[in-house]
């Protein structure tokens, strides 16, 4: 040997253990932080995790109810201030909010009967209304979703720095800013972990604003009835005066800028999927616990503002004033408690809007998963993490959410508009979708009518709400909304419209490969497995074309070589399959006979052949480790994995595919095993069916 050769090989050989080592340490380090940060990881495969990382209808009720019950930080106070001189309005809008909280609930726990698996606005409107209305429901829901975790951010450090000097105001957006990267990481670990995180923080809400409702109205009880009496003389004055379709012009605009109080109500059926089993019980147990509280609090404190004559104060949100009135007059404005329980009020209350930015972490990334599994969305918004959450979606809300807070620069009343507007877009397609349906059963549901009134008269109200919103406020933000919605919506049908084409491209290969009438050849049985002999190992998805052609390649590139044929696939757990232990076996079941086909056929080539798969979400972790296993017991291997090239392409297809195969490669090439990658050309000439 060439002695230059010889010394290269020694340092080589002398290196590569301490370098290995060094890497090996490193993860290791990597893995303990990550772990510190996210948590261990959780296996899909127990059937035990499904109801460990369900929620009772308690628990579903901090999760997902806090999006409502925080509202009243900011809804009640915007309906209130658009009031103007008109504020003894305030008593009707009042009870006419807590109405509304019962009929939306009630409606929404119809919608949760009907659909026992999840999916919300998004899935009503697709499966009632048809597919593209369902699209428009969707990115008005994930763009609803991104400003849920705005505004509750903003509003939140809006009531934090309501009792600190208006010197350090200029640090709040900072502080907004570095509250959405923490809700990111707390998402990332899980959603009963982060539930389970902010328990103490929503109780203690509950508590504190009961306690300042009961008070507040409590000690004006007595100049109760000469409010009523006051409030009804200005609304007769009022329609005399200025006529009766102005007097409800002043209320509806209130009522509508007030919408925000009514927008968590939908997270529960949207988020069916972490609830606990009977998920429909549980469901209509937490929409119950919603209704009652959100009631209780939005017009509680709406009425506490006309008792105590609040007004806006420089660098205050109004229930800052409030609170301040309330204990100030219980206690008195110089004791020594006064201080600490407004703090304490507000310090609560702004917790509790983090806790709601949950429901924009929590059901954005479904609603994005579930268009996913429908292809407008990349289908990597619907693959899961080793912590059972969908990783690419919580980033993405975050992100998105962090956009319109820059935007805003956090200032509130342009949030709530702006935040106002899609939800009531959902609302009113879901109350839509509904009133057809049971319109459509009325000759099989004996109870058809009584259902059809409950989601007509929820259709009416949202309706309303979401016109005048529009009508009103459309200058004033409201076409930021609508433009981000559009454009979202184009997106989503610009990567719908590529899929599509994929798909038909693929089909056609399907067409042309999966039904080759292969016949086992009876003169030559299928030889004995040779372990030892040069092995073909395939990385295959599903049955398809794809796969069919690699074999053939194979057959055609290396003829009479290869000895055995192993077939080796993952099948990937993503949100439309963690569902349940049930759908987990289902995707066992059919991996397995795909597997078989595939062994047929190499059989009928004149192969030996088996096969290997797992189930998992980390696709690449898993297909690492089963062809190491195949290495171990074929030691002459080679891999190799089909991979759609396109005649042109682009970052978009670049992002809508992912690249497992060059991926893989890499790893296994660097592990000292041997993989080929086999083209499938896709032609953009052609893409309605041809290629090669």
């Amino acid at each position: 040997m060439n002695r230059g050769l010889l010394v290269s090989f020694l340092l080589v050989k002398k290196f590569a253990i301490p370098l290995n080592q060094g890497n090996n340490v490193n993860k290791l380090h990597l893995s303990s932080v990550r772990e510190l940060l996210l948590g261990k990881p959780k296996d899909p495969l127990d059937p035990k995790v499904f109801h460990h990382i369900s929620l009772i209808a308690f628990l579903a009720w901090v999760g997902l109810g806090a999006d409502g019950l925080s509202s009243s930080a900011y809804g009640p106070e915007e309906a209130y201030l658009a009031l103007g001189q008109h504020y003894l309005l305030a008593l009707p809008l009042a009870i006419l909010m807590a109405l509304t909280v019962f009929i939306i609930s009630a409606s929404y726990s119809q919608i949760i009967e009907l659909f026992p698996s999840g999916g919300g606005g998004y899935l009503v409107a697709t499966k009632l209304l048809g597919q593209k209305t369902g699209l428009v429901s969707g990115s008005a829901l994930v763009v609803d979703y991104m400003l849920t975790i705005t505004i509750s951010v903003a509003s939140g450090a809006d009531a934090l720095f309501s009792f600190l000097p208006l010197s350090v105001h200029e640090l709040k957006l900072l502080t907004e800013i570095f509250l959405i990267f923490g809700l990111i990481l707390l998402n990332l670990r899980g959603t009963k972990e982060s539930v389970q995180f902010l328990l103490p923080i929503f109780l203690l809400f509950v508590i504190m604003h009961t306690i300042a409702i009961t008070l507040g109205v409590g000690t004006k009880i007595g100049e109760l009835p000469s409010i009523v009496s006051q409030s009804v003389h200005k609304t007769v004055g009022d329609i005399r005066g200025i006529g009766i379709w102005a007097t409800l012009g002043i209320l509806l605009h209130a009522y509508s800028l007030g919408g925000g109080t009514y927008t968590g109500i939908e997270a529960v059926s949207n988020g069916l999927q972490v609830l606990r089993e009977p998920r429909v019980e549980t469901g209509k147990r937490t929409m119950l616990y919603m209704a009652v509280s959100l009631a209780f609090t939005a017009s509680g404190i709406l009425l506490c503002y006309l008792l105590h004559q609040v007004s806006a104060e420089a660098g205050k949100t109004l229930n800052a004033s409030l609170v301040s009135k309330v204990y100030g007059l219980f206690f008195g404005a110089d004791a020594g408690i006064t201080a600490p329980l407004v703090i304490l009020t507000l310090v609560t209350e702004a917790a509790l809007l983090l806790v709601a930015a949950q429901a924009g972490f929590i059901d954005g990334p479904r609603v994005l998963s579930n268009m996913a599994l429908d292809s407008w969305a990349p289908h990597r918004f619907s693959l899961l993490s080793d912590r059972l959450v969908t990783r690419d979606g919580i980033w993405f809300m975050g992100l998105a959410s962090m956009s319109f807070l820059l935007y805003s620069r956090g200032e509130v009343n342009l949030l709530v508009v702006m935040y106002s507007i899609n939800v009531f877009v959902t609302f009113t397609l879901s109350q839509l979708g509904m009133c057809k349906h049971w319109w459509d059963a009325r000759k099989t549901q004996s109870e058809w009518l009584r259902k059809l009134s409950v989601n007509g008269v929820g259709l009416l109200l949202t309706g309303t709400i979401l016109i005048v919103t529009v009508t009103f406020k459309f200058a004033e933000g409201g076409w930021v909304t609508l433009l981000v919605t559009l454009g979202f919506i184009s997106l989503c049908y610009t990567v719908r419209s590529h899929y599509d084409g994929v798909r038909r491209a693929i089909k056609s290969l399907d067409d042309a490969l999966i039904n080759i009438p292969f016949q086992p050849n009876l003169r030559e049985p299928v030889p004995p497995k040779n372990p030892n002999g040069p092995t073909a190992a395939i990385i295959v998805r599903d049955f398809d074309g794809i796969a069919v052609h690699a074999l053939l390649n194979i057959s055609r590139l290396f003829p009479n070589h290869f000895k055995n044929v192993v077939f080796i696939s993952v099948g990937v757990i993503d949100s439309g399959q963690f569902k349940g232990h049930e759908e987990i076996e289902n995707l066992r079941k059919a991996k397995e006979e795909d597997l078989k086909s595939f062994v047929e056929f190499a059989n009928c080539l004149g192969w030996y052949a088996e096969y290997r798969y797992s189930l998992g979400v980390d696709l690449m972790d898993e297909l690492e480790e089963l062809c190491t296993a195949v290495a171990k017991e074929f030691p002459k291997p080679i891999f190799f994995s089909g991979k759609l090239v396109f005649e042109k392409e682009n970052a978009f297809s670049r992002f809508l595919h992912n690249h497992t195969p060059a991926t893989l490669q890499q790893k296994l090439q660097f592990a000292g095993l041997d993989m080929m990658i086999l083209p499938v050309r896709v032609f953009e000439t052609a893409r309605g069916g041809s290629q090669r």
